[in-house]
C-alpha cells in the first residue's frame, strides 16, 4: 500500500474518530435523534450531487429495499445509539466500544452465513469480548459509576454495523458503492425526520453546535464515505478494514486534546484486548490455519 493510501487511511480514521468528539459535544444540545437526523441529512445533500454525476440514482430506486435496511442498520439506529451513549461516556471510551464492530461482523457471518472461523478467530472473539467485559466494569462519568446501559447501547450499535456489513455483502453484491452510501443516508434522514421533529430541543442550540453538526455531516460522514469506498476500490477490503484499529486511537486522542478526557489503565487494557481480538477475528493476525465451520462446504 503506497504512502498516498496510507495517508488517506489515516485521514479517514481521524475523521471517524472526530465523529465521537462532535457527538459528545452536540448530543446534549440537540438530543441524539435530532443530531443524527441532521448528520444524515447533511451527508445526503453532500453525496447527492456525486450520485447524480455518476448516474447511479437508478440503482437506488431499483434496490431501495435492501438499501433502506442498510440505512437503518448501518446508519440511523447505530448513529442514534452512539449519540445516546455519548451523553454518558467520553468520546475516546465510546470509540473503543465502536472498534468491536468487526468482531460482531465475524460472529454474525459465522452464525448467519456459515462462514468459517479459524481457531485463531475463535480465540480472537474470546479475547475481544474479554476486553469488552473489562470495559463494562469500568467506572465512568462525573459520579464514577458503571454506565451499563450506555455501554450496551454502544455495543448494540457495533453489532448492527456487523449485521449491515454481512447484509450488504449478501444482498447488495454488485450494487454501486455510491448508490449504497447516498441511498442509505437519504433513507436514514427520511426515517429519522419525524422522530427528530417530535424530540426537537426546546432550547435552541448555539452557533457552535450548528457548526459542529455541519462538520459532522460533511466531513465525518459525507467525505469519509467517499474516502472509504475509494480505499475499498484501490487497496481492497483487507487493507481498508485496518481503519478499525486507527479510529479508537484518534477518538481517544481528540477526546484528550479537545475535551480534556483522561485515559485510564482500564481503558488501555480493554482497548488492547479488543484490538488484538479484532485482529485475530478478522484474519489480520495469522496464527494457525485450522478451521471450525458450521458448513464445511461454504467457501472462505
Amino acid at each position: 500500500m503506497g504512502w498516498i493510501y496510507i495517508g488517506e487511511l489515516l485521514l479517514l480514521a481521524a475523521l471517524w474518530g472526530a465523529s465521537f468528539l462532535f457527538m459528545r459535544e452536540g448530543a446534549p444540545q440537540f438530543g441524539p435523534i435530532p443530531l443524527m437526523m441532521l448528520r444524515t441529512a447533511i451527508a445526503a445533500l453532500f453525496l447527492l450531487p456525486c450520485l447524480l454525476w455518476l448516474r447511479q440514482q437508478k440503482a437506488v430506486v431499483q434496490h431501495w429495499r435492501p438499501i433502506l435496511i442498510v440505512g437503518l442498520t448501518n446508519t440511523a439506529i447505530p448513529f442514534c445509539l452512539f449519540a445516546y451513549t455519548s451523553l454518558f461516556l467520553g468520546a475516546g471510551f465510546t470509540s473503543i466500544l465502536n472498534a468491536t464492530a468487526p468482531m460482531f461482523a465475524a460472529l454474525i457471518a459465522f452464525v448467519w452465513l456459515g462462514h468459517r472461523l479459524s481457531k485463531a478467530a475463535v480465540a480472537g472473539l474470546l479475547i475481544g469480548f474479554s476486553g469488552v467485559f473489562v470495559l463494562l466494569t469500568a467506572r465512568q462519568g462525573p459520579e464514577q459509576s458503571v454506565q451499563i446501559v450506555p455501554m450496551l447501547c454502544a455495543l448494540g450499535a457495533a453489532s448492527l454495523y456487523g449485521f449491515a456489513a454481512n447484509y450488504s455483502k449478501s444482498r447488495l453484491q454488485g450494487v454501486p458503492s455510491m448508490a449504497i452510501a447516498s441511498g442509505s443516508q437519504i433513507f436514514s434522514a427520511l426515517v429519522l425526520a419525524p422522530l427528530a421533529w417530535w424530540s426537537w430541543p426546546i432550547e435552541p442550540p448555539d452557533n457552535s453546535a450548528w457548526i459542529q453538526v455541519f462538520i459532522l455531516g460533511v466531513a465525518c460522514t459525507g467525505i469519509a464515505y467517499i474516502m472509504y469506498f475509494h480505499l475499498l476500490d484501490r487497496v481492497g477490503v483487507g487493507k481498508a478494514i485496518t481503519v478499525a484499529y486507527l479510529v479508537p486511537v484518534f477518538g481517544v486522542l481528540w477526546g484528550v486534546l479537545f475535551l480534556q478526557e483522561s485515559v485510564t489503565v482500564v481503558m488501555l487494557i480493554g482497548a488492547a484486548f479488543i484490538l488484538f481480538g479484532v485482529g485475530l477475528a478478522t484474519g489480520m493476525l495469522k496464527l494457525k490455519k485450522l478451521t471450525w465451520s458450521r458448513r464445511s462446504s461454504y467457501p472462505d
